[in-house]
């Protein structure tokens, strides 16, 4: 599933080509806050390579979003490990000058979908900083349901979960 739309976006399988914006979107200092810090080109360069891997070894991963035209972000449906356990998270990341849109909702709504009815996966997480409150409630507003608190990469997260 190299590519699928939403009402307003249109989603792209990640490919080096992509490099610059998200070299773009992870510099900035207010989208990376929720994302563990600002990443270096460097790292966002890994970031690209390990996220294309993952396709290589699941058929599926991140996508780049565009909102009539422009690059409005990324997300996707991906394997991590959370407490020493495989999880399938979603998730989403855009640009400032998309946010307050609705369109977190809306591409939460098309990866659940494509995760538990194309993909047929038992259920999927988010995982979300304890204060990033934006987030929890579009998983909320998604049908996902609280789990529990943990720590990720030394951050206090939370795992909100849905089931197939």
């Amino acid at each position: 599933m190299d590519h699928f739309s939403t009402v307003r976006l249109a989603a792209e399988k990640l490919h080096d080509g992509h490099l610059a914006d998200l070299v773009a979107l992870h510099l900035d200092a207010e989208v990376s806050r929720y994302l563990g810090g600002v990443r270096t080109p460097e790292v966002t360069k890994t970031y690209l390579a390990v996220n294309m891997a993952h396709w290589d070894r699941h058929g599926f991963g991140l996508w780049v979003l565009r909102k009539d035209g422009s690059f409005a972000g990324r997300a996707g449906i991906r394997h991590i490990l959370v407490d020493g356990v495989d999880e399938v998270e979603i998730a989403y990341t855009f640009k400032r000058e998309f946010w307050g849109q609705g369109l977190a909702s809306e591409i939460a709504t098309a990866l659940t979908e494509i995760g538990l009815t194309q993909l047929e996966l038992p259920s999927l997480i988010g995982l979300v900083f304890v204060g990033h409150v934006a987030s929890r409630r579009v998983l909320e507003k998604s049908n996902y349901i609280f789990e529990k608190g943990t720590t990720h990469h030394g951050e206090a997260v939370v795992i909100y979960r849905i089931r197939r």
